[in-house]
């Protein structure tokens, strides 16, 4: 076996298309988007590389001339000079079922975050934002993966821990039926809520998306960018955020709740989009359009996806969470096409929105580690801590 740098145009192809042989017959894997991994490592297109901190490195895992592994280590500008060690990255893992083969790749990204200053890793996580391909699957095998999540063969727990890498935290995707009744104290604490004339709530519209995008801008802020590892956003970047999901938006899936006319929470939803992707091969040509087209009129998708929620600190524990959650349920059950929601994943460092997901009268459908791995293995290991 020998470690391939990914350095020409080729090597980046073998990269991306590795995966599709490795999952051949797993029914339950759907392709990633090829573009979405290629603009990951793409200078013009992450900007994480305009920071002169950011450095990348990719490896292909050769066995006889065959391809039998892949794995990226990064420095992330933003989050790994954080906190009181320097922590890089390694993401988009994959690996016959064998520790010796895991081991020299992950060997290798030690010894290359090494040099690069770095004091131990964070994996697999991606290398930019924490809501796409973050985290090891370990739970909910039998699902399919919702877009940009990460799904991968259930040995690789085994290699992860086996190497030494120790449970950071554990993510939580949370699931439901549409079509139930919420638990009676949650739709008590919503009535009395929206019994409140200071309250308003509201789906977006396609044709104001610039004055919702402000809205996104100031609540998300406000109720996430003082966490750890989650930094703040600008009101342009929440602009291009919204004009990206702009094809994919189905107006009464995304609601906003308003105090005195402020805004003061969000539920932001999208159609799942891997029940459409699942149809186009990893390529949105025009005939992967053709066909998104197709399953958009044809309505097969039944499945919508929470990416986004957030209630402002000054009106947290007032129940306006349920309230906003009910207004939306009670909208959008007026379109049968919608039975099953799925939430993004919630880290266990995070209890508030855990109880949220809970009292909504969701379970915990899949489960995925991020994993920490200390380069001085005599020093003292330290769980994510409990925020909120």
């Amino acid at each position: 076996m020998n470690l391939q740098e990914v350095t020409t145009p080729q090597h980046e192809k073998l990269f991306v298309k590795m995966a599709i042989s490795h999952y051949k017959g797993c029914k339950n894997w759907i392709r990633p988007i090829d573009q979405d991994i290629y603009n990951v490592f793409d200078k013009k297109k992450n900007k994480l590389f305009r920071d002169q901190k950011a450095n990348a490195m990719r490896w292909l895992l050769m066995d006889n001339g065959k391809i039998i592994g892949r794995i990226a280590a990064f420095i992330h500008p933003k989050t790994s000079f954080r906190g009181s060690m320097n922590v890089g990255g390694i993401g988009f893992f994959e690996c016959v079922d064998d520790q010796e083969a895991a081991n020299l790749m992950f060997n290798a990204s030690v010894e290359w975050l090494k040099a690069q200053g770095m004091e131990a890793i964070d994996g697999p996580i991606n290398f930019g934002e924490r809501n796409a391909f973050w985290g090891l699957l370990v739970h909910g095998f039998d699902i399919e993966p919702v877009y940009q999540m990460n799904y991968n063969y259930d040995y690789y727990q085994k290699l992860f821990e086996d190497f030494g890498f120790q449970l950071y935290f554990k993510q939580f995707s949370y699931g439901l039926p549409l079509f139930i009744d919420r638990p009676k104290k949650y739709q008590e604490r919503a009535a009395i809520i929206r019994s409140n004339p200071r309250y308003s709530f509201r789906h977006v519209e396609k044709d104001k998306l610039d004055q919702y995008a402000d809205d996104f801008y100031e609540i998300y802020n406000k109720a996430w960018s003082g966490h750890k590892g989650v930094p703040a956003l600008s009101r342009k970047q929440a602009q291009m955020m919204m004009k990206k999901m702009k094809p994919m938006i189905v107006d009464y899936l995304m609601w906003f709740a308003y105090y005195d006319n402020e805004p003061a929470a969000m539920y932001i939803n999208l159609p799942e989009l891997n029940q459409y992707f699942k149809h186009v091969n990893g390529k949105i040509d025009l005939l992967g359009k053709l066909k998104i087209l197709y399953h958009k009129l044809a309505k097969t998708n039944r499945k919508f996806y929470g990416i986004v929620f957030g209630v402002i600190p000054e009106q947290q524990a007032k129940g306006l969470d349920s309230a906003i959650i009910m207004a939306a349920d009670d909208h959008i059950k007026q379109y049968p096409q919608w039975q099953d929601i799925e939430l993004t994943w919630i880290g266990d460092f995070n209890p508030k929105m855990m109880r949220i997901a809970e009292n909504l009268g969701s379970d915990v459908i899949k489960t995925h580690h991020t994993y920490r791995y200390l380069f001085d293995r005599n020093a003292e290991f330290e769980r994510h801590p409990i925020i909120g």
